[in-house]
């Protein structure tokens, strides 16, 4: 994944923030709305992988659909199984999420990301 992104949820307070904040840094990325179109499998493992964190660890666990769909934080669940799981009900990733010159940072709180531009 080569290109620079902010994966934005804009009813989210602080991934609007964190949008805020990187647009003053006159820095070029893409805004991904990933609730429009969610994040690949692909995607949601370079992220783990660049982060270097396991799937539950950008999963909001505390989200009404995690209960509603039976889930556990305890699930014995491979990566690939997790990934699906957030591919197809994106509302659980954590955001905002920014991909920026390889490097990823989760920006709660927003400051976080600019540890990585």
């Amino acid at each position: 994944m080569n290109i620079n992104k902010l994966y934005h949820n804009p009813k989210c307070s602080k991934s609007r923030e964190t949008l805020e904040l990187l647009n003053t840094k006159n820095i070029s990325f893409e805004v991904v709305e990933y609730l429009k179109t969610s994040i690949s499998t692909n995607d949601l493992e370079y992220i783990c992988e660049k982060l270097n964190v396991n799937p539950i660890d950008i999963i909001r666990i505390k989200e009404k659909t995690f209960s509603d769909l039976g889930l556990s934080k305890n699930d014995n669940k491979t990566s690939k199984e997790w990934f699906k799981i957030m591919n197809e009900n994106p509302i659980l990733i954590e955001r905002p999420i920014f991909v920026y010159n390889e490097k990823v940072a989760v920006g709660r709180p927003p400051e976080n990301v600019l540890s990585i531009i």
